[in-house]
């Protein structure tokens, strides 16, 4: 019998593999030249090694796929209706609609959707029970899953006030709601605020575990999946290791609620690192985004458009950012295989140590009052801005390039004809319980100079 050709090769220890390379580097120091430091402070070694002794954090996820969500803003019913049954047409398996007029005959839309079987979540403006009922009405005996995505706290965070005053009346409502409700999910958590408002990793972390504790604690029974909105970014392994990172989190909070389901995770990429100007790098940034998206667990994932910063919602952008997700899915087959991140050694300890530090600032939250209070004190906000202004401070020094923009730029790109939109940080005055949280893109403000040249 042959001898197996690994079995000729002694095995080379961490300690082995650490003194060549401090033998290659002749002299200079490993900590100063190998090693580099996150903006979570964490240490990222130039390998990993099963030496290590790596807590091995499996996320527990059978899997199922990912669903190929299509955003779509409901202005006019009949032309959401023509998109939707299109975007479905060409692949989408799942809708997200966002409403903002409680006006609007959201039957008649659904009334017009082939239901049975199909996963919608709802984004709305206000929390209306009212409109809520008349959805589950029209959907009775269909077999569809309806996520409603209400969430008080959030909406506190992105616009400054409740939905309706006082607090209490919204936590009164939810409850309402929850009584209403057998299949569908009301409930949700908008962690891509904190992303797009410039939160580093572990505060995304443990601002969202903070935020569902708030909602843990007003009710402790909820039988339903609570929806997390989760936005990330381009650093690949981190952002795997951060959507494994929130869901082994999320799983150790809900056991001390005895709350039975799993988070279902909605993700889509990162506004913060778009730009106006190498706009078709864009595309690179989504399809990495939505990779890492795929590796680290997500359910459902909603990309964005290459243009979206500042062209209104077309066919063309709608259909590159669905069919950048059908490649992903349907011929590189990143979805087939359960946990696929597990035994990687780097994401592994990325994954510990993110999950480790985002659990230490949340029991720090707990011990000075909890989330809404801090947030409502403006103790989240300064923290954020803080990281954020860290980030910045590297774009603008170029010591972080965004490609196309700070680096390798085209002169020849001109796009002072092209906005549909106002791509910029909008002001709109208006008196408010806390100062918002607000998205901010890091090339904002390069943008705005470089088209007043033009």
């Amino acid at each position: 019998m042959a001898t197996p050709l690994f079995d000729q090769f002694d095995a080379v220890s961490s300690k082995l593999w650490k003194q060549q390379i401090q033998f290659e580097l002749d002299g200079a120091s490993y900590n100063d030249s190998m090693i580099w430091n996150s903006p979570e402070d964490i240490k990222v070694k130039p390998f990993y090694h099963s030496d290590d002794q790596v807590k091995k954090y499996s996320c527990n996820r059978q899997s199922n796929g990912f669903l190929i969500c299509q955003n779509i803003f409901v202005f006019d019913i009949d032309k959401s209706i023509e998109r939707a049954l299109d975007s479905l047409a060409r692949g989408a398996e799942s809708l997200r609609f966002t409403v903002q007029n409680e006006a609007l005959n959201l039957a008649q839309l659904l009334q017009s959707l082939p239901l049975d079987g199909l996963t919608i979540y709802f984004n709305f403006s206000f929390f209306s029970i009212e409109i809520i009922r008349n959805i589950e009405d029209c959907v009775r005996n269909k077999n569809a899953s309806l996520y409603y995505c209400i969430d008080p706290i959030g909406h506190l965070a992105k616009e400054g006030n409740w939905f309706s005053t006082p607090d209490k009346t919204n936590f009164d409502s939810l409850e309402k709601l929850s009584g209403l409700l057998t299949n569908s999910s009301f409930l949700s958590v908008n962690m891509s605020l904190y992303q797009n408002a410039g939160a580093n990793m572990v505060q995304q972390l443990a601002y969202g575990l903070g935020h569902v504790n708030e909602y843990f604690n007003r009710f402790p029974v909820i039988e339903s999946k609570i929806v997390f909105e989760i936005a990330v970014g381009s650093n690949y392994f981190f952002e795997i290791a951060k959507l494994r990172a929130f869901r082994i989190l999320f799983q150790t909070l809900a056991k001390e609620y005895d709350h039975k389901q799993d988070c279902h995770l909605v993700v889509t990429p990162s506004k913060r690192n778009k730009t106006i100007y190498g706009y078709n790098v864009n595309m690179l940034r989504t399809t990495i985004e939505c990779m890492s998206a795929i590796l680290g667990g997500a359910d459902s994932i909603a990309n964005l458009s290459y243009d979206s910063v500042y062209h209104k919602d077309n066919e063309f952008g709608d259909r590159i950012a669905r069919n950048q997700l059908l490649i992903l899915k349907e011929e590189s087959f990143l979805d087939k295989v359960n946990n696929p991140a597990d035994g990687s050694y780097y994401i592994e300890s990325l994954t510990q140590q993110l999950a480790d530090k985002a659990l230490v600032l949340f029991k720090e939250m707990e011990t000075k009052g909890g989330f809404l209070k801090l947030l409502n004190e403006g103790v989240i906000k300064n923290k954020i801005q803080i990281s954020a202004d860290k980030e910045q401070q590297l774009f603008d020094t170029k010591v972080e390039p965004l490609i196309g923009t700070t680096k390798h730029a085209s002169r020849e790109d001109l796009m002072k004809n092209e906005l549909e939109l106002f791509p910029f940080v909008k002001i709109n005055p208006r008196k408010t319980l806390i100062t918002p949280l607000i998205e901010k893109r890091l090339s904002d403000q390069l943008d705005q100079d470089r088209l007043a040249t033009e």
